[in-house]
């Protein structure tokens, strides 16, 4: 009896605690006694989290078996070598072990007792079914059961993190429902069916554990009525009384766990064992806990399931498959009445949110994909500036967001629920780029100043995840963490509530860039693209890092890699979408990829295309390209346009030559970028740099006869510099892998100051005209923010220069070489900043991609600059961390990159196409798994 009185001590104790902390807890109170440790842990296991110990422990007593020590790795039990241990199961100890006949991974149950006939019997049974969603049990030892290994979590696992989406719960829901109907066509009941027992491996299938063998476990004898066998907070009333039970006490246990998975919440709770029992034979589930957007037909399915006259209880469980499959949506809540031009696709898509999963099980014919246009307002338009994915779709089919830029022409994110005809523009959330959502779809992550952030849904105060000054696209998985390009070349793993990123691992070679992750189910591996500096971009490759083995493989080459649940990779090769079936637990392609869908929009400037997948599949992207409708134009004061370089292409960085008779720029290609010159009053252009790979960041030397640029050629990277008029092989000045960019040079041409990512260095050239060299640079400051960008004024005095050291990345002054004083320019956001030779004026960007002016007067070391004013109504293309304009030395005018369809306005108004069904479309095309 003192024993008990300790184990009883022990548990209430435990139950206190915090499932994380419950094991440390009980293993420290058993002061190494591995026998008290498991009749707690078997009483924990069996009888959940609620339980008044002192009227069920001489019943547990009777019941608990004593488990023998632990196995070792390698010992055997007939043809099964142990493995591992993993865990204390209800029956006595569960490992991994090797089936050596066959050579297949199984789970081993051991009891320290040997079996009874009876339960042999009834086990092997059990062993006849054969059904996807039923854990397999393979063979019975004396004293052990081996059985299919399941990896993943068990629903209590989940629910312990809220509840689900409701189309999740009932993906869910229908394969519980699958399992118990195959069963129970052959005479078999679980009898102790709760989220404990219920596994869901990574991609999404649902196994049910202990079929079968929740009662025959215990000598005959103990079976019958007046004997409790189960887990109370999933009894049936008929269960809990002691009374004999059949197929509707696993109806009555399906509807608690339904209830739970759509509420996070146990139906039938107390305190005590007793409050359970009592609340399971008087009380009612609360059904206000319950989703608002609960079906109807599924609430009233959950009375039925829940009824405790099983007489009046739903007859079948083959009845709530058949509920389940309805395909019509009929939430609790009032109807919304929507525009006529959006209630045909309004209709789909409250329809797929609850059919997605039981199509993905594959149990119904296929289905048509059907093609939906969602049209956006004309006052806040979709933009496909930047160089990230403009939109994301929530993972449960209701939200889409979205980048748009309204009057003020500052970039933000949109969020527009899909069956309504409004978008809202989320506050807080300017220069958003690259939206992405948390797996439960509360969250919105993006990319904004230099960081990675959050925001809720429904609005609020960003939080700051951490710095991201070159971010390439992010990804949250459903363990709490972020998968994250943060700055233009390495992966790293983020805790969702902010920290420190952690690199994810070395690179597989020199000089290589990881972009685009997307976080696989379970959050076991990440799916990217990697590629070369100054690679085709067409040879990008489509990686695989397993988080548990650090291991990285190639498995495609394409851009912007996606997996569909339903067991596909998606994947954009130029403008057209591919597909192919993809084995999740091998982490392998089966099949060759094959088109699918053709102008799938996405600029050449980075690799990023407009696509996203739902957790049910649901593809929205839009159509079409970006990037390549571009022209250099004059731009004047009084917002005259001319044609400057009027060839449509992907321009960046112009720079005037010091004569202003030659224009320098970078142009993209599908094979890199180089540097070309033209000539202003001829016309004609010609190209520079032949280094292979991105040749960009032109820069005359005041003399006019050199171009500086910066290279990221795989073999020797690197700044140059060549001759203006093309004579000559271009001259290494810096060979570096890291960043440097020369964003100014000296008026006596004897120092360039480089940007380095957040900070700005001053180096001198050396050597001669023949053997020239940057020499060791001195950190001029540290600007806070990934693009700092710095100019030297005309008379060397001064530099303007970018920081974000006030919060905003604003435009400043400070002389040079210093020390001296600091003048803020811009005020809430400036980028760019360009000196007139006047000797009075600063220009720079606007957010609003508007170009001001700041007139200043200089006394001595004084600075005195005054209000910016608008100089042009005219918005200039937004190339992100890319220069798209010059002033011309007149100082009259300047080169500006424009859209070239529309000059001036490079909102471009776009419609999301919504394919619904598409895992069917899939299926169709290429096959089932």
């Amino acid at each position: 009896m003192e024993r008990w009185k300790r184990i009883e001590q022990i548990f209430h104790e435990a139950l206190r605690r915090d499932a994380t902390a419950r094991e440390s807890y009980v293993s420290e109170a058993c002061h190494g006694d591995g026998e008290l440790f498991r009749e707690v842990a078997s009483l924990l296991v069996n009888y959940g989290d609620d339980g008044d110990f002192e009227s069920w422990a001489p019943s547990a007593a009777a019941q608990l078996v004593v488990e023998p020590a632990l196995l070792e790795p390698g010992h055997r039990l007939g043809p099964y070598r142990i493995d591992a241990f993993l865990a204390a199961g209800g029956m006595g100890q569960v490992y991994r072990a090797t089936d050596t006949r066959l050579n297949r991974e199984v789970a081993i149950k051991v009891s320290a007792a040997r079996f009874s006939e009876h339960f042999e019997t009834e086990a092997m049974a059990g062993a006849s079914m054969n059904h996807p969603n039923i854990c397999r049990l393979y063979d019975v030892g004396p004293n052990y059961l081996v059985m299919e290994l399941v990896d993943g979590p068990t629903l209590a696992d989940r629910t312990r993190r809220g509840p689900m989406r409701v189309s999740e719960a009932l993906g869910v829901a229908r394969q519980i429902a699958e399992a118990l109907e195959a069963a129970h066509e052959k005479g078999s009941v679980h009898r102790d069916l709760k989220p404990g027992n219920i596994k869901m491996t990574a991609d999404g299938v649902v196994k049910l554990l202990d079929f079968g063998l929740a009662d025959i476990a215990t000598e005959p004898s103990s079976i019958g009525a007046g004997t409790i066998a189960g887990t109370p907070a999933y009894m049936s009333p008929e269960q809990a009384r002691g009374d004999s039970v059949d197929k509707r006490s696993d109806i009555w246990a399906f509807g608690a766990v339904l209830y739970e998975l759509l509420s996070g919440k146990v139906a039938f709770a107390g305190r005590t064992t007793s409050e359970t029992l009592e609340s399971i034979q008087q009380a009612e589930p609360d059904w206000s806990a319950l989703p608002a957007t609960t079906p109807a037909r599924i609430l009233t399915l959950l009375r039925r399931c829940l009824e405790r006259d099983r007489k009046q209880r739903l007859r079948d469980i083959g009845e709530a498959r058949i509920v389940i499959d309805t395909p019509q949506e009929s939430p609790t809540q009032a109807p919304r009445i929507l525009r006529a031009s959006l209630i045909a696709g309004a209709i789909m898509l409250l329809v797929i949110g609850s059919v997605s999963w039981w199509r993905a099980t594959g149990s119904s014919a296929p289905h048509a994909a059907m093609r939906l246009s969602v049209e956006l307002e004309s006052d806040i338009p979709l933009v496909r500036d930047g160089l990230q994915s403009v939109l994301t779709i929530s993972p449960d089919d209701r939200r889409l967001v979205f980048t748009t830029r309204g009057a003020d022409g500052v970039p933000k994110l949109a969020s527009r629920i899909l069956d309504q005809n409004r978008s809202t523009v989320l506050s807080g959330t300017e220069h958003a780029e690259g939206p992405f959502f948390s797996p439960d779809s509360e969250w919105i992550g993006f990319f904004a100043d230099g960081k990675l952030k959050k925001i809720s849904v429904r609005g609020g105060t960003p939080v700051s995840l951490s710095d991201a000054p070159g971010p390439r696209g992010a990804s949250w998985g459903d363990d709490g963490n972020i998968i994250a390009a943060l700055a233009l070349g390495r992966l790293s793993r983020i805790p969702a509530s902010g920290g420190r990123p952690t690199p994810l691992a070395e690179a597989s070679e020199p000089n290589e860039i990881e972009r685009w992750p997307q976080v696989l189910p379970g959050s076991q591996a990440v799916l990217f693209n990697t590629y070369q500096r100054g690679e085709d971009p067409e040879n990008a490759r489509i990686e695989i890092l397993s988080f548990a083995t650090g291991t990285r493989k190639i498995v495609a080459r394409g851009y912007f890699p996606r997996y569909v649940r339903s067991g596909h990779l998606v994947f954009v090769r130029q403008n057209t979408l591919f597909a192919a079936r993809f084995d999740l637990s091998r982490l392998e392609l089966r099949g060759t990829p094959q088109p699918i869908l053709d102008e799938i929009g996405g600029g050449t400037k980075s690799g990023a295309r407009h696509l996203d997948v739902s957790d049910s599949g649901m593809l929205v992207y839009l159509s079409g390209t970006e990037g390549i409708h571009e022209a250099i134009a004059w731009l004047d004061g009084d917002d005259k346009v001319r044609p400057l370089h009027p060839e449509v292409g992907e321009y960046y960085q112009p720079r005037f030559s010091p004569d202003g008779k030659h224009l320098a720029f970078a142009i993209a290609t599908a094979h890199g970028m180089d540097i070309w010159v033209q000539d202003v009053d001829r016309g004609t252009a010609s190209r520079r740099s032949f280094t292979p790979g991105r040749n960009w960041w032109p820069l005359w030397t005041p003399h006019g006869d050199r171009i500086l640029f910066t290279s990221d050629n795989a073999s020797r990277p690197g700044i140059y510099w060549v001759r203006a008029d093309g004579s000559g092989e271009a001259q290494q000045l810096l060979e570096t892998n890291a960043r440097g960019i020369p964003r100014s040079m000296s008026p006596d041409g004897k120092s360039v100051a480089l940007d380095t990512g957040n900070e700005i260095w001053i180096a001198p050239i050396e050597g001669d005209a023949e053997r020239p060299r940057l020499g060791a640079g001195t950190k001029f400051l540290d600007a806070a923010t990934p693009n700092p960008d710095a100019q030297f004024s005309t008379d060397g005095q001064w530099v303007a220069y970018v920081s974000a050291e006030l919060g905003s990345s604003d435009v400043f002054v400070r002389s040079y070489p210093g020390p001296g004083g600091r003048w803020q320019i811009s005020n809430g956001g400036g980028r760019f900043p360009i000196w007139s030779r006047n000797g009075h004026e600063l220009f720079f960007l606007g957010l609003d991609q508007r170009i001001r002016a700041v007139e200043y007067t200089v006394d001595g070391n004084s600075f005195a600059p005054g209000k910016p004013r608008v100089w042009s109504e005219t918005r200039v293309a937004d190339l992100g961390v890319n220069s798209a304009y010059d002033l011309a030395p007149d100082g009259k005018r300047f080169a500006v990159i424009l859209n070239a369809d529309q000059p001036g306005e490079s909102n471009r108004r776009a419609n999301v196409t919504v394919l619904v069904n598409f895992p069917d479309e899939l299926h169709q095309r290429l096959g089932k798994q």
